[in-house]
């Protein structure tokens, strides 16, 4: 059976992913990339992916390196949108790809998914990081 690792937030978007994952005959790997946003409790995260269905739940914590890999570089370029906005919530989506491809690569996935939609950069970021 093939099988995918998926970037879950455990909202509705990437829970409706992963079951529809599942019908399509993956096993899915659920994966949350705990970047210390704010959020309920991630235990609970972790027991709707399993409840749902994933061959696997995982936070992976990768707060150390978004700061001094990602945020600290972009503060230190002054990387602006439109020179006004600091980027932020863009420069976390290639390390979210870079972590859940890791976890591909030791649970020999054959794919990866995440639940960027096509109407924002998200699924670009995402992807190209990929």
């Amino acid at each position: 059976m093939p099988s995918c690792v998926l970037a879950y937030s455990g909202g509705l978007d990437t829970s409706v992913i992963l079951g529809w994952l599942m019908d399509q005959g993956y096993d899915v790997h659920a994966v949350y990339i705990d970047l210390g946003q704010p959020c309920e409790d991630r235990q609970e995260i972790l027991d709707k992916a399993k409840n749902i269905g994933a061959a696997s739940a995982q936070i992976v914590d990768a707060q150390e390196e978004l700061c001094s890999d990602f945020a600290f570089p972009v503060l230190q370029w002054q990387a602006k949108y439109e020179s006004i906005y600091l980027l932020g919530t863009s420069i976390a989506r290639p390390l979210i790809s870079k972590k859940c491809l890791q976890i591909a690569k030791q649970v020999g996935a054959d794919a990866y998914a995440h639940g960027a939609t096509g109407k924002g950069n998200d699924q670009c970021r995402f992807q190209l990081a990929a």
